[in-house]
């Protein structure tokens, strides 16, 4: 990591493996969930959890373990628990199609409802969930935004072009390939440069695209830290040592 992105970010070690950074000023725990913990505002923000992914794919006869939404909110509940947020933000593609809320398991929506109640909830639209969200508020605890903005941070889905100082976006499901056990191993990150970040995807069932390809480097004036999710920590990487 060159000098200037080390400053910009001012990143240290968390007890928990996360790693704090600076996000255009806000310190931020980058999560070994993927999820990013923002501490001056008790917020946790989610990205692309795609739940009901598994049932879309057997709607059209793709077999897929039907447990991909239970899996993802398993990890969303342990977050809450150990942080005690005062607001979750689910950063789009909350949910994989318009009719996901309605395959939902009664005990998920339960769940989801119980994960909600006595904090700030909010929904943002995703190109994915978006007609899922407006036809679903009735079932749904929570408010539906399309941006948001929290402190010097502006949330939105999908990364916009050019430089956007504070943007934290999801969409692109950033992963890289990191050496493991003497192979290669293609892990979720997080991508920041110290003024905007892309998110890793939450959700079980969820691919990724690699962190170099030019949807995501582009978005950078200047290399960024890539931080890829390891069981129990989360791994800066330099942008010269990807492959």
């Amino acid at each position: 990591m060159n000098a200037a992105l080390r400053q910009a970010l001012s990143p240290a070690r968390c007890p928990s493996g996360g790693l704090r950074v600076h996000i255009e000023g806000e310190p931020c725990v980058l999560r070994c969930s993927g999820a990013l913990w923002v501490l001056n505002h008790r917020t946790l923000i989610a990205a692309d959890l795609h739940l009901e992914k598994g049932s879309a794919f057997a709607a059209r006869g793709q077999m897929l373990p039907p447990y991909d939404s239970r899996a993802t909110l398993d990890r969303l509940e342990a977050e809450i628990d150990a942080l005690q947020p005062a607001a979750v933000v689910l950063l789009g593609d909350s949910f994989h199609d318009a009719r996901s809320v309605g395959r939902m398991a009664a005990d998920d929506k339960a769940r989801l409802d119980r994960l909600a109640a006595g904090r700030d909830w909010i929904w943002l639209e995703g190109n994915h969930d978006i007609a899922a969200l407006a036809g679903a508020m009735d079932d749904l605890v929570g408010e539906v935004v399309e941006t948001m903005a929290l402190g010097s941070l502006r949330l939105i889905h999908e990364p916009q072009p050019s430089v956007q100082p504070g943007e934290i976006a999801g969409h692109l499901h950033p992963a890289a390939r990191v050496a493991a056990h003497g192979r290669g191993v293609r892990r979720p990150c997080f991508v920041t440069d110290g003024r905007r970040a892309v998110l890793p995807a939450f959700g079980a069932f969820t691919g990724g695209l690699d962190v170099r390809d030019p949807a995501i480097a582009g978005l950078f004036a200047e290399p960024p830290m890539a931080a890829a999710l390891g069981r129990d920590r989360v791994h800066a990487l330099a942008w010269e040592t990807l492959r």
